[in-house]
């Protein structure tokens, strides 16, 4: 029994260092291992200047911290010194801890690119200062932001007035969180939406918070996102891009970035930057507001919406739409033009020449945008008429592309290539016929828990252009594939590179990329998006070949990429599976204290208590009972809140085991954040009694003292005049100093006992050897009596000990989730010394009192309570409910914990 309690210890830190490994390859896979950075960096050709717009006094008493600017450069920025402005306005918003001055990327190339017009038409790109303020941390701010961006359209506005082309509303472009207030502005009680026609949010989070930690964050995000869904017919006059970062992105998930697709709402594109036209590029989170390839898509798309009669944008929805689709989705390799000819007369000095075969390869010295026409009036030696069917064609890197399906066309008589006689640079045409059945390949993907070990395999033997590979089964975002293409000729010639690109049909997240031939290629498969349920497309890989080549394709399941897809999407609940393993433990040590006296150790009792069975089963059966009408009618007449994991469903972000695999990964955490709390105690009691000479501590027999009432009513008043999560942060500190004095005090004690000990069996020893004197039989079993004493009094205070380890590594978390907020009102103490609004305030006042006096009791007074056993078994309710609604609420978690330790304090004093 000894050996399998020492090998317990071992055994168990192996599996969890496993587990805390398998957590590391994640967020490896998430923050380091993406594709290299892709995008150019935008420069300014003359220094960048801002102009600091007068606000109205009202508008700067009410909003101190708030500025809003004028870009310009060099003479433009001389020009608009006084305000007379002519151009058309855009509003830049920054977003979390964004700075005003990210506009100029911008400003600069619309700047460029009015100059290559002449100044015909030109844009005044304004930008707000929201002082940086870390809106993605504290959601309090939000609703200020919002009025404050309100004030600001109206003073925009009013710089036009009484010009001749003066603008009635305002084009926004929204960064982050900058995009969301954007959004919120439509939810202002009198805010007029036609003051808004074109709205482009980048990296921004519609869909939820990265991290909902607190109360005002979530309400925030509930209220813009019912008022688009609800008055969606009113928003079909406004036009809103949202564009990803993809997965180089991972401060926020393109996943988040998705609109809502609603049937009244036609208006609204989202897109991921990798599969923009151009760009084929993923950014991060800060290199979308400069990266040049998008940019320049954003810039070009602004000058094909200007209205030519009224020099602004247009009023029109459907040219808006159409112009986005042109630059962000799919791009003919032609200037934009609003109504293109239907037909196209093919008259002048031609050579015609007909090709018969199905295969046809043409060396061209110069590209042209019109060259692929269909013929619908011809005779026998020439086309008369024909429609543009350049329209059709896609542009992908080297390479634009027309796909027709002759059917669709029963009156065309020919397809017409147009080759232009001038010189230029040289480009290849191939054209060819094919049936797309046998250009489809069916791949079904590799199971899940495969994790490598086995794949699939197809090998192409290309005599043509172009393969489709249809990943059959790939339709969730939890899986992840590599796919490994090598390509091989027969003939050792210069040929041009084949292009794979990864085509998700449901939404704009395809991903391009380039290979020389021939190479060896690898391609991660994974999604954005889970598909919907009403969709049955698959997923194709398109390979773009090059004739006489062979293809190599082999595709396996990437166990390290799924372990990201986990963290990148459920990363951010892991605190509450962290703080569910700690509860459940301490729970556990309550029960050993009933039992044997004792409190147990940390990691063992981890190992006992902590079992994902006890919590995941309520979850799942309550999740499918609410699938049944009348168990949610009795459901939402408790008034219960949603259940997290239903909610995470509904956005296809949820799937049946990762739950079971986040537990392990918070027991995992929580085990050794244990770990790390017992050797940072030792660390620091051992400098204590090297620097320090150890004295008993004194133990007080009264819980609540004047003194100690004294300290509450100050931290109380603290937390009021100040912040709520500044108190929390220095009733932390007292229990943290408190605790390393328990534990030097149990290490000088020990030390002591040790000393004693040895003098003690001597003594025993020396007893039994002189039984015919008594008065030294009296003084050995007195000083035996005296040992077992001291025995006792250690073993209560390593008792007392461990639960407030225990007890100090569950605050610890709390600390942890109201320090964003702290951290806000450091930064913005300059302007107001009291947080407002808190949203830890009346929290902190709660948790000061519990831990004046928890900091000062011992199990002793614990073990003999009333309440104890409640005590004991409340931990596993409160851990079940911590699961099912604090995974997309974070801010919920402290009320768990206070609420336990609650109890804690009545067994200390009932």
């Amino acid at each position: 029994m000894g050996r399998a309690g020492r090998r317990l210890p071992a055994v168990a830190a192996l599996f969890y260092a496993a587990l805390a490994a398998l957590v590391l390859l994640g967020v490896r896979d998430v923050l380091f291992l993406y594709e290299e950075n892709r995008c150019s960096m935008t420069y300014m050709y003359e220094y960048p200047e801002y102009l600091k717009i007068k606000l109205p006094k009202k508008t700067v008493r009410r909003y101190p911290a708030y500025e809003l600017y004028l870009y310009g450069e060099g003479n433009y920025a001389e020009a608009n010194k006084n305000l007379i402005l002519t151009g058309i306005p855009v509003l830049f918003l920054p977003g979390n801890a964004g700075s005003y001055k990210q506009v100029r990327s911008l400003g600069s190339i619309a700047l460029r690119k009015a100059e290559d017009v002449d100044f015909k038409y030109h844009f005044n790109f304004f930008s707000v200062n929201f002082n940086e303020e870390l809106v993605a941390l504290y959601g309090g701010s939000l609703q200020r932001q919002t009025k404050f961006v309100h004030e600001c359209i109206k003073v925009i506005l009013e710089l036009y007035r009484d010009r001749e082309f003066a603008p009635t509303s305002v084009a926004i472009i929204g960064h982050s969180m900058g995009g969301l207030v954007a959004r919120a502005l439509l939810t202002l009680k009198n805010f007029r939406p036609e003051l808004i026609n074109l709205l482009i949010t980048q990296a921004t989070p519609h869909v939820a918070p990265v991290m909902p930690l607190d109360k005002y964050l979530t309400d925030f995000y509930t209220a813009v996102n019912n008022h688009w869904i609800l008055k969606a017919q009113d928003l079909r006059n406004l036009t809103t891009l949202s564009v990803a970062g993809g997965f180089r992105d991972y401060q926020v998930r393109s996943g988040l970035t998705f609109l809502p697709r609603l049937s009244q709402h036609d208006s609204a594109l989202s897109v991921v930057s990798s599969a923009v036209p151009r760009a084929w590029a993923s950014t991060d989170h800060l290199s979308i507001v400069w990266c040049k390839e998008l940019i320049l898509a954003m810039i070009r798309a602004f000058f094909d919406l200007i209205d030519e009669n009224t020099r602004q944008i247009t009023e029109d929805p459907k040219k808006r739409m159409s112009v986005l689709n042109h630059h962000f989705v799919r791009h003919p390799a032609k200037m934009f033009e609003e109504s293109p000819d239907a037909f196209t007369e093919l008259t002048g000095a031609f050579t015609w020449i007909k090709v018969k075969t199905s295969k046809w390869t043409y060396s061209v010295y110069n590209d042209t945008s019109s060259w692929i026409y269909g013929c619908i009036n011809s005779n026998s030696s020439m086309c008369l008429e024909a429609t543009d069917l350049s329209w059709r064609a896609e542009l992908l890197p080297t390479v634009k592309v027309v796909i027709l399906k002759l059917q669709d066309y029963p009156s065309l008589s020919h397809v017409v290539i147009y080759v232009q006689p001038a010189v230029g640079n040289k480009f290849t045409l191939d054209c060819e016929f094919f049936k797309e059945d046998s250009r489809t390949v069916w791949l079904p993907v590799t199971p899940l828990f495969s994790f490598g070990l086995s794949s699939r395999k197809i090998l192409l033997n290309s005599t043509g252009l172009l393969y489709n590979v249809q990943l059959q089964h790939f339709d969730h975002i939890y899986q992840a594939f590599k796919i490994y293409i090598e390509s091989h000729c027969h003939l050792l010639k210069e040929r041009k590179p084949s292009v794979y690109r990864l085509h998700i049909p449901w939404s704009h997240e395809d991903s391009v990329t380039v290979a020389k031939v021939p190479s060896f290629t690898e391609i991660s498969a994974k999604l954005h998006v889970a598909q919907p349920g009403n969709d049955s497309s698959v997923p194709v890989l398109n390979i773009y070949s090059s004739s006489d080549c062979q293809y190599e394709i082999i595709l396996k399941t990437s166990l390290l990429q799924i372990l990201g897809q986990i963290i990148r999407f459920h990363g951010c609940s892991l605190p509450v599976y962290v703080v569910a393993n700690i509860l459940l433990t301490y729970g556990g040590q309550l029960s050993t204290l009933i039992s044997t006296g004792q409190c147990s150790e940390f990691s063992l009792e981890l190992v006992r208590s902590a079992k994902p069975y006890k919590v995941d089963p309520v979850i799942s059966i309550v999740v499918f009972l609410l699938g049944f009408n009348w168990f949610r009618e009795i459901w939402d007449s408790l008034s219960l809140p949603e259940v997290d994991a239903a909610v995470l469903s509904s956005q296809d972000a949820w799937f049946p085991l990762v739950s079971l695999i986040l537990f392990l990964f918070g027991a995992g955490i929580a085990y050794w954040s244990g770990v790390f709390f017992s050797s940072s105690l030792r660390l620091f009691s051992s400098l204590w009694l090297t620097l320090i000479r150890p004295s008993v501590l004194q133990k007080d027999n009264e819980l609540i003292t004047p003194r100690r009432v004294c300290v509450v009513v100050s931290l109380a008043l603290v937390s009021w005049t100040t912040c709520g999560a500044f108190t929390i942060f220095i009733i932390y500190l007292r229990y943290v100093f408190k605790v390393i004095k328990l534990h030097v005090s149990v290490r000088a004690e020990q030390n002591t006992l040790n000393g004693d000990s040895e003098h003690s069996k001597e003594t025993s020893q020396n007893a039994i050897k002189h039984t015919v004197k008594k008065q030294s039989s009296v003084d050995g079993t007195s000083e035996a009596t005296q040992f077992l004493c001291n025995n006792r009094t250690i073993a209560e205070d390593v008792s007392t000990l461990r639960m407030h380890v225990t007890m100090l590594n569950l605050f610890t978390w709390i600390v942890l989730l109201n320090l964003p907020s702290l951290i806000y009102w450091l930064k913005n103490l300059r302007y107001n010394i009291r947080l407002d609004p808190d949203p830890c305030r009346s929290t902190a006042i709660i948790l000061v009192s519990i831990l004046e006096i928890l900091m000062n009791s011992s199990t002793s007074e614990v073990k003999l309570s009333k309440l104890l056993r409640m005590a004991a078994k409340v931990p596993l309710p409160l851990s079940v409910a911590m699961l099912a609604f604090g995974r997309t609420h974070l801010y919920k978690v402290p009320h768990f914990v206070t609420f336990s330790l609650l109890l804690h304090v009545l067994c200390c004093i009932v």
